[in-house]
């Protein structure tokens, strides 16, 4: 038997007296499984539970999400990033609605083909909300398992993810599957935690924990280490004419793909080159005035902006206007440009 299965009873135990009470939990409906694992890749449990609600009030359903008009779903996204989520949920949602009468499958090798979902989704939608026994493997888990088994694999392998994969399935309980994944997981975000030290004292495993036994738990896992982010420099313009901003649309690929922007420019302007970008747009401006530096962290790129604040008294083509309460309400603009959209929102 694998040494593993005795941490099953313990951890479902400890599960049971301490799960964080969550939305999507009290309420285990396929639906707000999937649309709350989707929300979770790369976001705080903290930061989903707004959204989350918000998503779930507009559209409460998969037919409701299949037929939602795109500027809908990317203003309820606005602000959690990685757009292409939200553009796979609705893929995904279309495809629901298409073969599987606007419900999510029941079926772990069915929901893998839908976009946007992965091992880790499928088999958390499929054991959460169908009890169906199949692992779901996260970045909390690897951690987890590697801590008590004192592995010193790299967990950015992905044979090493799928071998875990395997001893999971290995040990599921068939009766609380979804139960037993998700208290891997919790375990995983509140005490056997990335960064700084685990809290192995108050740990249900810690007596089952090799990585406790040899005092090098905090060592672990090992992953390697990602490349250096790519800095780019750009300049961004709030065009401002009448109380209304310019916005645009971003090219349909690419880093924040068919999303709206403030016009910007790559490269660092100062105040001749950025009247020059003005006069190519045919913007005839009344005053320009230079806005402090932001910069905006993506996974693989770090921006560093130089902002302009441009008067004008008359509106140039190919930008679409917008007053405050309509930007607020209507356009979503990613979050890389927030430093200076609330400039002009304020």
């Amino acid at each position: 038997m694998d040494s593993l299965a005795a941490i099953v009873e313990p951890l479902l135990e400890w599960y049971g007296r301490n799960a964080r009470s969550l939305p999507w939990r009290e309420e285990p409906a396929p639906y707000r499984v999937w649309v709350s694992e989707i929300m979770l890749q790369q976001t705080r449990v903290e930061a989903v539970k707004p959204y989350f609600a918000r998503f779930l009030a507009e559209l409460p359903d998969v037919p409701a999400l299949a037929s939602a008009p795109e500027q809908q779903l990317m203003k309820l996204w606005e602000g959690l990033g990685y757009y292409s989520r939200a553009r796979n949920l609705q893929k995904a949602a279309r495809v629901m609605v298409e073969q599987y009468g606007g419900t999510l499958p029941a079926d772990y090798d069915a929901l893998l083909k839908l976009p946007g979902i992965g091992p880790y989704t499928a088999g958390a939608v499929a054991s959460i909300a169908y009890g169906i026994p199949v692992p779901a493997v996260d970045g909390n888990v690897l951690r987890v398992v590697m801590r008590l088994t004192a592995g010193w694999e790299d967990i950015a392998d992905p044979a090493v993810k799928r071998a875990v994969e395997r001893r999971m399935a290995e040990i599921l309980p068939k009766d609380r599957p979804g139960d037993f994944n998700q208290a891997m997981m919790e375990l995983g975000a509140t005490v056997c935690a990335p960064g700084g030290e685990p809290k192995c004292l108050v740990c249900p495993l810690n007596a089952l924990c090799e990585g406790y036994r040899q005092g090098i738990a905090r060592e672990l896992p090992v992953k390697a280490k990602k490349k250096a982010r790519r800095i780019e420099e750009r300049t961004v313009f709030l065009l401002v004419c009448d109380g209304e901003l310019a916005i645009r649309k971003r090219a349909d690929s690419g880093l924040l793909a068919g999303l709206w922007e403030l016009p910007s420019v790559e490269g660092k302007l100062n105040p001749e080159g950025a009247a020059e970008t003005l006069q190519e747009w045919g913007a005839q401006p009344v005053s320009i005035r230079e806005m402090p530096a932001a910069k905006h962290i993506f996974s693989h790129v770090e921006w560093h902006m130089t902002g302009y604040w441009v008067d004008l008294t008359e509106r140039p083509e190919g930008f679409t206007w917008a007053g405050r309460e309509t930007l607020q309400q209507e356009y979503a603009l990613p979050s890389a440009f927030r430093a200076y959209l609330e400039a002009f929102t304020k």
